[in-house]
């Protein structure tokens, strides 16, 4: 992945956001938000819980892909 990350916080949860440019968007991926895909080569967010409850290989493993638009209203 490449692009800046940054923490944010949703409802009391801090997560990890880290762009994915879409010229790096190789796979079609389904957004948690809306539940439609998010194509590949399109740009896109990619989300994971960073206050490691289950350790960071499992913040890891269970990182979705996002549109920015639904993460942002979610």
């Amino acid at each position: 992945m490449a692009g800046w990350k940054k923490s944010e916080s949703r409802r009391g949860i801090e997560y990890t956001v880290q762009p994915v440019a879409a010229h790096r968007a190789v796979k079609s991926y389904t957004c948690p938000g809306c539940g439609r895909p998010v194509a590949a080569h399109t740009a896109h967010l990619v989300v994971w819980r960073a206050d490691g409850v289950l350790g960071e290989a499992a913040d890891l493993a269970a990182r979705r892909h996002w549109h920015t638009h639904c993460w942002r209203i979610a």
